[in-house]
């Protein structure tokens, strides 16, 4: 079995957005777990329009060619960790607009989510998991929640690898994920190889 692959999902494009600071501290503790291989994806590389197509791609595929770019970059992964931020009590439209640009490439394989917000993204985060189930995807039950006293103390110049409880949440997160990524991906491979036979 090939190694996994896990994708940290820069959930905004806000020229003012805090994502890239828990995105990158994640990334750094995702990688310190040497069964996968771990890749920073940042949205703002993928300018998709606010989805205009037929059908979902699971039933007709995508015209826009940044979508289907970003459909191939989807698939490489195993895993994800979404940044979600929280607007009017929900995920940023950019995020569930990416969400929604692929189908097939997304399911089967699990999902954490690192919040930020007056209560830490959480009822953004809720919102995801019920639109990550729809996609297939398993959403692991630990995320990380960085509330808004979290928030203030990083501006103020402290770091998330400082703050003990934020880090334990991302622990915990990311041994649920590894072990759903090693699960998901034996049967995956699986199933690949019982259509290769029957194929033959």
């Amino acid at each position: 079995m090939s190694k996994p692959k896990i994708a940290v999902v820069i959930g905004s494009t806000r020229a003012t957005r805090f994502a890239d600071v828990p995105a990158e501290w994640i990334t750094k503790l995702a990688a310190k777990h040497s069964e996968w291989d771990v890749e920073l994806v940042d949205l703002r590389d993928y300018p998709m329009p606010f989805f205009d197509e037929p059908a979902s791609s699971l039933w007709a595929p995508s015209r826009n060619e940044v979508a289907q770019r970003w459909q191939k970059k989807v698939d490489e992964f195993d895993a994800f960790i979404f940044t979600a931020s929280e607007y009017t009590h929900g995920p940023s439209a950019v995020l569930k607009n990416a969400l929604d640009y692929a189908y097939t490439e997304w399911n089967r394989k699990p999902v954490g989510f690192v919040g930020y917000g007056g209560v830490g993204g959480a009822r953004s985060i809720e919102q995801l998991r019920l639109h990550a189930i729809e996609l297939q995807m398993v959403p692991v039950r630990t995320a990380v929640h960085i509330v808004w006293a979290d928030y203030m103390a990083v501006k103020g110049g402290t770091k998330l690898s400082e703050l003990e409880h934020i880090n334990q949440a991302a622990e915990d997160m990311l041994n649920q994920l590894s072990w759903y990524t090693r699960a998901l991906k034996a049967a995956r491979d699986a199933d690949l190889a019982t259509a290769d036979v029957e194929a033959a």
